[in-house]
């Protein structure tokens, strides 16, 4: 094993090339069977200065969607706390869609371990960055993303759903045809609850 398992990742990483699936689950291979890179992983992805976070975040997002999404749930405090301070684009994608995964999951009607482990702290955290997502520019994946999982978290807390209503209704259909349609969905999604509700 090399000197540092940081730096055999990053290496790694660095070799990657493009975003392409064959990439990607090449670099994930090596993660997968070394579970002690993971942390590494995780580490890196928020060396939000670096551009090697962006190839970083791709191999989290591919473990977390493909492979085994409990594997983020140690690194929560961590995930939950720094999202925040994501730079690239290409690397808020993938953390926006972990983001999804773990609030589906929560809401999910088959009892599962994210339930047990996300805190009310760590909803908090990503609400707010979601918020943060859907006010700032960003590409149509990220927003796609952020809307379902507000959508799911404001199924508990009463504020969200009218502040995502608010947000999708002045700002997001005013955007592109992928950003209109994904928001109208969401709305028709928010109006159903509601109904469900009274």
């Amino acid at each position: 094993m090399p000197k540092s398992n940081l730096i055999y990742l990053t290496e790694q990483l660095n070799d990657l090339g493009t975003a392409k699936r064959d990439n990607r689950q090449r670099v994930a291979n090596i993660v997968l069977n070394n579970h002690d890179l993971f942390k590494d992983l995780v580490t890196i992805t928020f060396d939000v200065d670096n551009k090697t976070s962006i190839k970083a975040s791709w191999i989290l997002e591919w473990i977390c969607t493909h492979h085994h999404l409990n594997w983020i749930l140690p690194h929560l405090d961590t995930f939950t706390t720094k999202i925040y301070n994501l730079k690239f684009d290409s690397a808020i994608r993938p953390c926006a869609k972990i983001c999804e995964h773990l609030a589906t999951a929560y809401y999910s009607k088959k009892e599962n371990d994210v339930q047990k482990t996300l805190t009310i702290k760590h909803i908090d955290n990503i609400v707010e960055v979601g918020f943060d997502w859907l006010i700032k520019p960003q590409k149509i994946a990220v927003r796609a993303y952020t809307m379902n999982t507000l959508y799911f978290f404001g199924l508990e807390k009463d504020w969200i759903h009218p502040e995502l209503k608010h947000i999708i209704e002045t700002k997001i259909i005013h955007e592109s045809k992928g950003c209109k349609a994904r928001g109208k969905h969401i709305l028709t999604l928010i109006e159903k609850h509601r109904k469900t509700t009274l």
